[in-house]
């Protein structure tokens, strides 16, 4: 028989093992992230364009030589295809990374990764809606790009970004 007057005897269990110690990401290897992350998105993109650009006057040359006319809207066109291809692949690899561990493909490759202040895992909604979407529009305003840079300078190395959407990029 049961004691109605005994205390609860639910287990209780912590969200995050207090063991778990949040190890803010260096500095210099978030800027490191933001710099691959951009020539990244560049090679993918834009290189296959660039590239279409460097060959097409040869291959006009030749193509014109031969009583060819339109290679060049052909090159044109392959470079565009090539390059949403490229955008398609970036947009894939940086949605699941990130909807896996909060990691876009640079901070994956360097080992850092964006969580909540508390250290529990982020969604894919708040990094595209808070910390990416709504920082995007209020860079607008003049000088805020430079604001929210030198807030990484705090004890917390969170950029106003990250103040904003309640995130934290710790070490992986």
């Amino acid at each position: 028989m049961t004691n109605p007057y005994a205390p609860p005897r639910a287990a209780v269990q912590d969200l995050r093992d207090p063991s778990d110690t949040i190890v803010p990401a260096d500095r210099g290897t978030r800027l490191g992230a933001t710099i691959l992350d951009s020539i990244i998105f560049a090679g993918m993109v834009y290189g296959p364009i660039i590239v279409m650009a460097i060959v097409l006057p040869a291959f006009a040359t030749v193509s014109r030589a031969r009583g060819m006319s339109d290679v060049g809207a052909v090159f044109l066109i392959v470079g565009g295809l090539f390059a949403l291809g490229g955008l398609a692949t970036w947009i894939v690899f940086t949605v699941k990374y990130v909807n896996e561990n909060g990691q876009s493909i640079a901070k994956r490759m360097l080992g850092i990764k964006v969580v909540r202040a508390d250290g529990s895992p982020i969604t894919l909604g708040r990094i595209f809606w808070v910390r990416n979407f709504l920082n995007t529009l209020i860079s607008f305003i003049p000088l805020y790009g430079l604001v929210d840079a030198l807030f990484i300078f705090g004890e917390s190395r969170q950029c106003l970004h990250d103040k904003l959407a309640d995130t934290i990029v710790v070490r992986a």
